[in-house]
């Protein structure tokens, strides 16, 4: 799959249903390889292992390019040995917004992140309208603390007291 990604981030309330409401959920660890001019993932989700590159962010950072191929696991096993920084460790969530029209991903993180939730949305374009299901906080997209790439180098351990008591 390759592609211009449209998407936006969200804090999720604390205590809220959304597992509940989940029709899918799914263990997902991933690693960075450095780069300078873009962004390169290994994913492992539950059994199955994906190398993504997504370019620069722009629009704030709404859009950006993204190529993603699945690969063996065993390759996202010996490309996770070479990340920097550690692996981000989370559970997936996937719950459909009321009007069925699009899909969130909630994510959980553990570890050293332990205690963040935040949902994604993707959109085919940047003004498109969504229905944002009642867990729904503040919108964070292009906010740099939230990308996980930037969460292995200063975890929200580190600056968690700097949201609201509802979001952390």
């Amino acid at each position: 799959m390759s592609g211009f990604e449209i998407e936006r981030k969200f804090l999720v309330k604390k205590g809220s249903d959304f597992k509940r409401q989940a029709f899918a959920s799914s263990h997902v660890q991933q690693g960075y390889i450095p780069c300078e001019t873009a962004t390169v993932r290994i994913r492992l989700r539950d059994d199955e292992a994906f190398l993504t590159i997504k370019g620069k962010p722009v629009d704030g950072g709404l859009t950006r390019y993204e190529f993603e191929k699945n690969i063996t696991r065993e390759e996202a096993e010996n490309l996770l040995k070479i990340c920097r920084g550690g692996v981000i460790d989370k559970h997936r969530y996937l719950v459909k917004s009321h009007d069925g029209h699009h899909t969130f991903e909630i994510d959980e993180f553990h570890g050293e992140n332990d205690g963040l939730v935040m949902a994604e949305v993707e959109l085919s374009r940047p003004d498109e309208p969504f229905e944002k299901p009642d867990f729904i906080g503040p919108e964070v997209t292009g906010d740099r603390r939230f990308y996980n790439k930037h969460m292995l180098r200063y975890p929200f351990s580190l600056w968690r007291e700097s949201l609201p008591e509802a979001y952390r």
